[in-house]
């Protein structure tokens, strides 16, 4: 028996998500059936995050194990022959047999980004959020130094968040402009359920002139949904890594 690590990008538009969910079609659902297919035994993987409906990745991590005498870089290969074009295996190696992406300690990465122009791009349209308001990029890197650090995100996460704790730690929360495209990158040691989507879209209210910096300040020490911006849409939104520490 041997695991097999698997890097996956993915468009996630037309998934209701990674996690595999009844009468759905998910990520997580498609690698299992067709890995099934490739091996010939019913397979089912374990992935290190559950990305929402419509939301996408770069580098998201599986594992499984298998009988099988395929070397395991040869997986990525075999496995897209057989994948829609909406998924892709980056890379594929064989691990320990004890590695759980999720009980590791790790770096996320994810990005937000944002079209903000006075009408949308059609081209642009699945892996950006179109926002046609102007935007104050430097109140909203202003705001992004008070997530930096350990914290209580209550008041950032979905009310269906199920977890023994919401403290978690953000590294780094980078918001910068490139032509008509807004990008808030956020890196952590792990995120709630909508997380960063709500920290996307106060963000955007703080962009706005709706919230003052100093209010996110306020949001965190709350512990109070309520207080927070919305919860930005799917769209914008990538899983962009996942490094294993």
């Amino acid at each position: 028996m041997k695991r097999i690590k698997l890097v996956v990008a993915y468009d996630g538009t037309n998934y209701c998500g990674w996690q595999i969910q009844p009468n759905e079609i998910t990520v997580e659902k498609v690698l299992n059936d067709k890995l099934t297919k490739l091996l010939g035994k019913e397979i089912k993987i374990i992935g290190a995050s559950r990305t929402d409906s419509g939301v996408h990745a770069l580098g998201n991590v599986a594992v499984f194990d298998t009988e099988s005498t395929i070397p395991g870089d040869k997986f990525s290969y075999a496995l897209n022959t057989l994948l829609p074009e909406d998924i892709t295996i980056q890379e594929s190696c064989e691990v320990e047999l004890d590695f759980h992406p999720r009980h590791c300690e790790t770096r996320k990465m994810y990005e937000y980004k944002i079209l903000n122009r006075k009408f949308p791009l059609p081209t642009k349209r699945l892996d950006t959020y179109f926002f046609s308001h102007s935007l104050d990029i430097d109140k909203m890197m202003e705001t992004a130094k008070y997530l930096v650090g350990e914290h209580d995100f209550k008041s950032f996460c979905s009310a269906k968040t199920q977890t023994e704790t919401t403290v978690r730690t953000i590294y780094s929360v980078d918001v910068t402009r490139s032509d008509d495209v807004v990008s808030i990158k956020v890196a952590g040691n792990g995120f709630l359920y909508n997380m960063v989507r709500i920290i996307a879209g106060t963000l955007i209210q703080v962009g706005t002139g709706y919230y003052e910096p100093i209010k996110v300040k306020t949001m965190l020490e709350s512990n109070d949904r309520t207080l927070a911006g919305p919860t930005a849409p799917p769209e914008g939104l990538t899983l962009v890594e996942i490094q294993f520490l």
